[in-house]
C-alpha cells in the first residue's frame, strides 16, 4: 500500500486502529481516483490541506525507524531511505510548501542518529546514551540548512517545521548536557498549540525533566489522562527520545 507496508503497519504508524486506517485508505483511494488529482494540487487548483500532502511518506519512515513489527529488524534502512526519497520528490513538486520542507528536515535529522541507535547487542539506545560522534554529519548539515531556510521565510510554522526545529536543537549539541532544554520546551509549547497530542505532551515532560527536575515532569505526566491509551488522529514522527 505504501512502500510495501500492510494496513496494520500503517495503522500503527498513525497511532490508530486497523479498521479506522482501512477506512481512511479507502477514502484516500477514492479521492485519488478523481481526474488529475496532482495537477489540481500543484498547478493552482484548490490545494489539499498541508498535512494530507506531507503525511504520505510518514508511515514508511516510522516503520523503518521505529520497527513496530516484532518479527523485523529494529531498523529498516530501506524504508527510511524510500520515505526520504518520496519526500524529496514531493518537495520538488511543491517547493513553496513549508510543511514538506519541515518534514524532509525532520526525517533527515532523525535518520542522522540512526548509526548510534543500536547497541552491539542490537538493543535500542536512547538519545541521552548515544555516541554522537557516530551521527551522520552530512544529514545533520542538510537538516539544519532546511530548518534555517524555513525560519528565514518568516511565515508561521506548521507542526513538521516545529518538530524539525526540536530535532535541530538536539543535534546541535555535541553532548547531552549542552542541549538547550529551555528552547526545546518553548518549541514543544508551540507544538502543543499547533497539534495537541499525548505523544507531544509526554515528549515535553521529558524535556522539562532536565532543567526543572523529575518531580515537575512527573506532575505534568500525571495530568495527562489516559495519555498512552489516547489515539491521535494524525500520524507523526515523534522520536526525540530515541
Amino acid at each position: 500500500m505504501i512502500g510495501g507496508l500492510t494496513v496494520p503497519e500503517i495503522a500503527r504508524a498513525f497511532l490508530t486502529t486497523e479498521t479506522a486506517m482501512g477506512q481512511r485508505i479507502t477514502r484516500e483511494s477514492q479521492d485519488q481516483s478523481r481526474p488529475n488529482p496532482l495537477p489540481r494540487a500543484v498547478c493552482g487548483g484548490p490545494p489539499r490541506p498541508r498535512h494530507r500532502r506531507a503525511r504520505r511518506a510518514v508511515p514508511g519512515f516510522n516503520e523503518g525507524y521505529l520497527a513496530t513489527r516484532p518479527d523485523t529488524d529494529a531498523l529498516r534502512h530501506d524504508l527510511t531511505t524510500e520515505a526520504i526519497r518520496l519526500t524529496r520528490l514531493i518537495r520538488e513538486l511543491l517547493p513553496d510548501d513549508g510543511e514538506v520542507v519541515g518534514l524532509l528536515a525532520l526525517m533527515l535529522l532523525t535518520k542522522a542518529r540512526r548509526p548510534a541507535r543500536l547497541s552491539a547487542r542490537g538493543e535500542l539506545v536512547t538519545l541521552a546514551e548515544q555516541d554522537r560522534g557516530a551521527w551522520n554529519e552530512d544529514l545533520i548539515a542538510e537538516g539544519h540548512h532546511l530548518v534555517r531556510e524555513r525560519l528565514a521565510a518568516g511565515t508561521p510554522p506548521g507542526r513538521y517545521q516545529v518538530r524539525a526545529a526540536i530535532n535541530a536543537v538536539h543535534t546541535s549539541a555535541r553532548d547531552i548536557r549542552d542541549t538547550d532544554r529551555s528552547q526545546v520546551v518553548v518549541l514543544y509549547d508551540l507544538l502543543r498549540r499547533l497539534d495537541p497530542s499525548s505523544v507531544g505532551a509526554l515528549n515535553r515532560a521529558i524535556a522539562v525533566a532536565e532543567p526543572d527536575g523529575p518531580e515537575v515532569a512527573m506532575a505534568a505526566v500525571d495530568r495527562l489522562e489516559h495519555a498512552l491509551a489516547e489515539v491521535d488522529h494524525v500520524g507523526s514522527i515523534s522520536t526525540s527520545a530515541l
